[in-house]
């Protein structure tokens, strides 16, 4: 009994992780005040919250780190 509830809780835990994706693109347009990247492909992330950003522009290169499932950016590098 007690290896059925473990692997239930197990199954059920890992369920419930989000998986982290990444995008790599070029910037077309940062806001600061939403806290929006906006790739030439179209796509569009908000930085979490804690996020800080470093030498960011438009026209360069950056992979984003998110959350799959969703647009909530978690890192940002910039690609030179």
């Amino acid at each position: 009994m007690k290896k059925i509830l473990i692997a239930t809780v197990s199954v059920l835990g890992f369920a419930g992780a989000a998986f982290a994706a990444e995008v790599e693109g070029v910037v077309t347009s940062y806001d600061p005040a939403t806290k929006m990247i906006v790739l030439e492909s179209g796509q569009a992330f908000t930085l979490a919250d804690g996020v800080q950003l470093d030498g960011l522009q438009p026209g360069g290169k950056v992979v984003i780190t998110y959350d799959d499932g969703t647009t909530d950016a978690t890192a940002v590098s910039v690609v030179e």
